[in-house]
């Protein structure tokens, strides 16, 4: 029975392996790769992209300095932020604040107020902790090594590294979301980087390409490979410098990587202000470091109950943070009895301004554009 079934099956067995081997790359495609991979010449395209680097690096107002403090404050403004946009406000950050105890000197509503406009501003109060935690822990010196500059108030391993690397010399891959993209590409390597072991992973990864020599020269090539070549979408690869070794570009599949299966579900959140004024003035007060918009200026959220007669009409508000939807109400409280305007305030240790003494305070982007189109809009 069996050996009649074998005849049988006899003239079709060659026109099957093909779909068979189809089946087995498939199968197995990470053993393919990895084969391939172990041929890799690493070292070569480390130096390949820092040779890149030579010629195409960006002309940027802190790459003509290695000093450890403009570095630092440069890799804060830059987190969450556009270069283009970042570039004036970190040159009127260091202009006012030339360095670490004018910083941690400094009130922390002036470093806010000069943070403006960049947003998450839980940045600049990291870094006036940090400038305070460098006079009293490391006399005043910018600390010079990588697990020095890690323990610093709200730096994270990779501005320790793009800091360390950039102004040390030290051998230290900077790891963020370009060398997330552009490792995962080179290798077509679909480990996940929504991953816990991600960082490590391609910390290692990044270590075996990366040369002896300018390790800051190294992270920063692959922060512009990143932003102006292998971008998230349409990248340039025909001018890639590693465009031969780029098995995503070999396979005609730069898209499909990186692979991040985690998604983190936006919060919704509801938040309830009283924008209590009185002729041209109003009353706000200053958020704790507890929630959202830490130490920002806001309005009151709660009134006393005689005043809700008061209340002249309502405006909601929709505005996307990280990770939250927020749904703002602001009820408009009109006073015409100047002594209660004045006590609400003072029982609660609330400030009393003018729209123009606003710009003196920084105020969360929504509240701060309520207040244009409250004044400037009439």
């Amino acid at each position: 029975r069996y050996l009649v079934c074998l005849i049988l099956c006899l003239p079709i067995l060659p026109l099957s392996f093909p779909f068979l081997f189809i089946f087995l790359v498939c199968k197995y495609k990470k053993y393919f790769l990895n084969k391939t991979n172990t041929k890799t010449d690493f070292l070569n395209i480390g130096l390949k992209i820092l040779k890149w680097y030579g010629l195409n690096a960006r002309e940027l107002p802190w790459r003509t300095t290695k000093n450890p403090y403009h570095i630092w404050i440069c890799e804060i403004v830059l987190q969450q932020t556009r270069v283009e946009q970042g570039k004036n406000h970190y040159l009127n950050f260091i202009e006012r604040f030339p360095e670490v105890k004018s910083l941690a000197e400094a009130n922390i509503d002036e470093v806010l107020l000069y943070w403006k406009g960049l947003g998450y501003y839980s940045r600049a109060i990291n870094l006036h902790s940090a400038a305070q935690q460098i006079m009293n822990d490391f006399d005043g010196n910018f600390p010079n090594h990588f697990e020095d500059i890690l323990k610093l108030k709200g730096v994270g391993k990779y501005t320790a590294a793009a800091v360390a690397s950039i102004c040390f010399d030290e051998k230290i891959p900077a790891i963020d979301g370009n060398f997330y993209r552009v490792l995962s590409r080179i290798f077509a390597d679909d480990f996940d980087i929504s991953s816990s072991k991600a960082y490590q992973y391609f910390y290692n990864l990044a270590a075996m390409i990366m040369p002896e020599e300018k390790p800051g020269d190294f992270n920063q090539a692959i922060m512009d490979i990143g932003s102006e070549v292998c971008k998230p979408k349409n990248p340039n690869c025909y001018i890639c410098p590693v465009k031969k070794d780029c098995l995503a570009f070999e396979m005609g599949r730069v898209q499909d990587f990186p692979v991040k299966s985690k998604k983190v579900k936006a919060q919704d959140l509801k938040l309830h202000y009283y924008y209590i004024r009185y002729r041209n003035q109003f009353i706000i007060k200053q958020r704790d470091d507890s929630f959202i918009w830490k130490k920002l200026y806001d309005f009151p959220e709660k009134i006393p109950l005689d005043f809700e007669k008061w209340i002249t009409h309502e405006k909601t508000i929709h505005h996307k943070l990280t990770h939250k939807n927020l749904e703002i109400v602001i009820s408009e409280v009109s006073l015409n009895n100047k002594k209660d305007f004045q006590k609400f305030s003072e029982e609660n240790q609330f400030l009393i301004i003018t729209y123009e003494e606003s710009h003196q305070k920084s105020f969360p982007k929504p509240l701060e554009n309520f207040l244009k189109k409250e004044f400037e809009e009439l």
